[in-house]
């Protein structure tokens, strides 16, 4: 087997660094041997150890192990718009991080009813799967104490925090609608569009993805509507504008960052 090339141990060193699981001297952190832990790769570990920040464990839990697992909707070409259909009733305005969670306390609502998973074409065998994964994420979270919480459902801050804590673990994975209708990735500055598997009915100023698909286009796929003014507050080090290319949103931080008294 070939080693990893340079550029490729440096981006990898450099994420860590990011995501706290690393010091300046390379040592690992407190929160990296707590992220090792996890069976999760460092930027989703983060993710799930932030939701007890966030005072939303459960959910990040649930969002999390839904991304482990085959995708969920079912979309057979003899009842695609059935399909699409039943999917937009699980659909979150804010995204389809937050459509997964949907369809998870569906799920559960609906005692893993198999034929429930039929009648909205969703894969009966992922959710099961979902499920084992996140009682062994559970286990985990108890072994380090890290309290499994929640916010309370009627409070305005239930869907923001979880939000937040998406950005914890994902803000090198953002980008930005620049004014030409099309999306560019922080830093990397790559065109890209939403994929349309997307629940997103809008294109907001700014979306944090979890994967990034090369076909004919440049799609970015699971997408998550998040504010630029978190970015500045919860990835503080990342955002340094000094070091920051140029393009449209390092001008609209720059001024959130004044607006906020964050910039540099």
């Amino acid at each position: 087997m070939d080693p990893p090339a340079p550029e490729t141990m440096m981006r990898a060193l450099e994420l860590l660094n990011y995501l706290g699981a690393l010091n300046d001297d390379g040592e690992m952190t407190d929160l990296g041997s707590m992220m090792a832990e996890f069976p999760l790769d460092p930027q989703m570990a983060k993710m799930v150890i932030a939701g007890s920040k966030f005072n939303c464990s459960n959910e990040i839990l649930s969002i999390t192990s839904m991304l482990s697992v085959p995708q969920v909707f079912l979309r057979p070409n003899e009842a695609k718009k059935a399909a699409d259909d039943a999917k937009m009733r699980f659909a979150h305005i804010d995204g389809d991080h937050l459509t997964l969670l949907n369809v998870y306390h569906a799920y559960k609502q609906n005692k893993e009813d198999p034929k429930w998973c039929y009648d909205n074409f969703l894969q009966y065998r992922a959710l099961k799967s979902a499920d084992n994964v996140r009682e062994q994420l559970a286990r985990i979270m108890d072994r380090f104490s890290l309290p499994k919480t929640s916010t309370p459902f009627t409070s305005k801050d239930y869907y923001t925090n979880i939000r937040k804590a998406l950005v914890e673990g994902y803000f090198m994975q953002i980008a930005h609608l620049e004014r030409s209708g099309h999306y560019l990735t922080v830093k990397d500055n790559q065109v890209v569009q939403l994929h349309p598997s997307t629940c997103l009915d809008h294109k907001p100023e700014w979306v944090l993805y979890n994967e990034f698909v090369l076909t004919t286009k440049n799609y970015i796929r699971t997408v998550t509507d998040v504010k630029g003014e978190w970015l500045l507050q919860l990835a503080t080090q990342y955002y340094d504008m000094r070091n920051f290319p140029e393009c449209e949103g390092k001008r609209v931080l720059e001024r959130l960052g004044y607006r906020l008294g964050i910039s540099k």
